[in-house]
């Protein structure tokens, strides 16, 4: 009888570690295969995920010993938290993980984005000399929006700061008193903040108040050349608006790590699209974070297991 049930990678030492005090099967294919996925739900006390399995009522309804989920992140738009709650099963986030790895990305974008260069090797190959053309513009005294100002904003806008940007942030979640906003000039609209800086990135989870919150009304107020970059939800970024803003040259780039559908396929309205890059769903993911999400996940199973606490 299986233990814990980890459907998904992670880090193969972590999974080891648990052996010892659990019977584990560890299938990072399950994931593709919803059928084997649900036939082995007996007896399983703990699941562990990323964000691509869907632990939805179905699932759970094969899982009737479950105590406890896992993630390998802290997204949770994948699990279904209402069914979770009414059957007393734990949700446990690695939060934390992958903050820095989050943070890097959106700088490295913020970077290559104002910069341009970097991604003129293709032409440089073929013979072009474009200098003039790819001037760019440096990060120093550049402002950066977030919205949505959790642990990974926080940390990015620390970040951001040592390296000369000035930050501004939005979220109407975090108390006007809170410690926190000594750090960053706080506005109350998103509109303020869209319109000020130069670069918007989006630390928000995927709730019926926030698809679509970057919509053609949202990217048309965004101070004219600024850039986009997206870390937290596919959704959230209408991406039909966005192709058109850029194919426009509103927006001056934007850097994509998650889709309203992943993976993307070659009917997808970015397609072909100059001045962006995608990524698939990897901001969170390096060596690293997948280290520091693997343990801290394990540690929080077995204490929700009650084993070897």
């Amino acid at each position: 009888m299986t233990d814990v049930l980890i459907s998904e990678f992670m880090d193969e030492a972590a999974v080891a570690d648990l052996e010892k005090d659990c019977s584990v099967t560890f299938d990072a294919t399950l994931v593709d295969d919803r059928d084997r996925l649900l036939a082995a739900g007996a007896g399983v006390r703990g699941l562990i995920v990323r964000n691509r399995t869907r632990v939805d009522r179905e699932l759970l309804a094969r899982f009737p010993d479950l105590i406890a989920v896992g993630r390998l992140g802290v997204g949770l738009d994948n699990i279904d938290l209402e069914a979770c709650r009414e059957s007393g099963i734990a949700v446990l986030p690695a939060t934390g993980g992958n903050t820095v790895s989050v943070a890097e990305y959106v700088l490295t974008g913020i970077f290559m984005l104002r910069r341009g260069a970097y991604l003129s090797t293709s032409r440089v190959l073929a013979g072009e000399w474009p200098r003039q053309a790819l001037m760019g513009h440096e990060t120093q005294g550049a402002m950066l929006g977030l919205v949505g100002f959790g642990g990974i904003a926080r940390d990015l806008a620390r970040r951001a700061q040592c390296l000369g940007m000035s930050v501004m942030a939005f979220d109407p979640f975090v108390a006007e008193d809170d410690a926190a906003w000594q750090t960053v000039e706080r506005v109350d609209r998103l509109e303020t903040l869209l319109a000020a800086v130069d670069a918007v990135s989006l630390h928000v989870p995927l709730t019926e108040g926030t698809r679509h919150l970057i919509d053609a009304e949202a990217l048309m107020a965004m101070k004219p050349g600024s850039l986009l970059i997206n870390t937290a939800r596919g959704g959230i970024v209408d991406e039909a608006a966005l192709a058109a803003s850029l194919r426009a040259g509103h927006l001056g780039g934007a850097m994509l790590d998650v889709f309203e559908d992943e993976p993307l396929t070659a009917g997808s309205a970015l397609a072909g699209v100059d001045g962006l890059i995608a990524t698939p769903h990897i901001a969170g993911v390096t060596h690293e974070s997948n280290e520091r999400i693997s343990w801290i996940t394990v540690d929080n199973v077995r204490r929700a297991l009650g084993v070897n606490a």
